[in-house]
C-alpha cells in the first residue's frame, strides 16, 4: 500500500496517460531556466486539463497567467482544430520559452499570446469565451472574477477554472494576516463564487485545488 504523498503521486503519473515529449521537455526546461518552477502544470493536472477541454470543445479559451505555457499547450491540445486561446502573462521575460515551445507544438496555430495586464487586456480583445483559466496573480482573482461576469465575457454553459484556489491549505487557516494579500484575494474570490447565484461550482482537491465553475 501506498504510505506517502510521493508514492501516490508516482501511482497516479504510471497508471495516467502518458506525458507529451514536448511537455515533458518543457518542464524539464522550465525548471532549469525559471524561478518557482514549481507552477508548471504538470504530467497529471495538464492531461485533467486536456481532457476537460476535449469534453467541452470550446472555440473560444482565455488563460489568464501562460508562465512557460505548460497549461496553454494542454488546452490547444483538447481544442477543436478552428479554436483560439488567448493566453496573457504580466512577466515579459517569459516570451522566449513560450515563443520557443509554441512554435514547436503542433497545436501552437491555436495560441494568441498577450503580455500585460489581464485586466487591461481582456476586455479590448472583443471575445466571449467558452472555457477560462485563471492562474495569474491571486491578489486579483476577485477583479478577474467580475471582469468576466459583469462584462459579459462568458455565457451560459461556460466553464471557468481557477487554479491554487486552496494557496497551500492557508485558507484554512484560523487567522489571515491583513498583510498576505494572495491568500485573502483566494478567500474572496471562493466567496464571491459561492454566493454568486449565477454559477454553480465544485472544489476539486488536485494540486492545490481547482475551483471548476459553470456558468448557468
Amino acid at each position: 500500500m501506498p504510505t506517502n504523498n510521493a508514492e501516490l503521486e508516482r501511482y497516479i503519473r504510471n497508471l495516467s496517460s502518458d506525458e507529451d515529449s514536448l511537455l515533458a521537455e518543457l518542464e524539464a526546461e522550465s525548471n532549469m531556466r525559471v524561478v518557482q518552477p514549481q507552477m508548471v502544470s504538470g504530467h497529471v493536472q495538464g492531461k485533467f486539463l486536456e481532457m476537460l477541454t476535449r469534453m467541452i470543445a470550446p472555440r473560444r479559451v482565455l488563460e489568464v497567467g501562460t508562465f512557460t505555457g505548460y497549461a496553454t499547450l494542454c488546452f490547444a491540445a483538447g481544442m477543436p482544430d478552428d479554436g483560439i486561446i488567448d493566453t496573457i502573462e504580466i512577466e515579459d521575460e517569459l516570451e522566449g520559452i513560450q515563443t520557443e515551445f509554441f512554435s514547436r507544438s503542433p497545436y501552437g496555430h491555436k495560441i494568441r499570446r498577450h503580455t500585460g495586464s489581464a485586466l487591461d487586456i481582456v476586455p479590448n480583445l472583443g471575445e466571449i469565451y467558452d472555457l477560462v483559466f485563471l492562474d495569474g496573480d491571486k491578489r486579483e482573482y476577485p477583479a478577474y472574477w467580475n471582469m468576466l461576469m459583469d462584462n459579459g465575457l462568458v455565457h451560459s454553459g461556460s466553464y471557468i477554472l481557477a487554479d491554487n484556489i486552496l494557496w497551500y491549505g492557508k485558507v484554512t487557516a484560523e487567522s489571515v494576516k491583513p498583510s498576505d494579500l494572495q491568500t485573502r484575494g483566494i478567500l474572496e474570490f471562493n466567496r464571491l463564487v459561492h454566493e454568486d447565484p449565477r454559477v454553480e461550482n465544485v472544489i476539486i482537491p488536485l494540486r492545490d485545488g481547482i475551483n471548476l465553475i459553470r456558468v448557468l
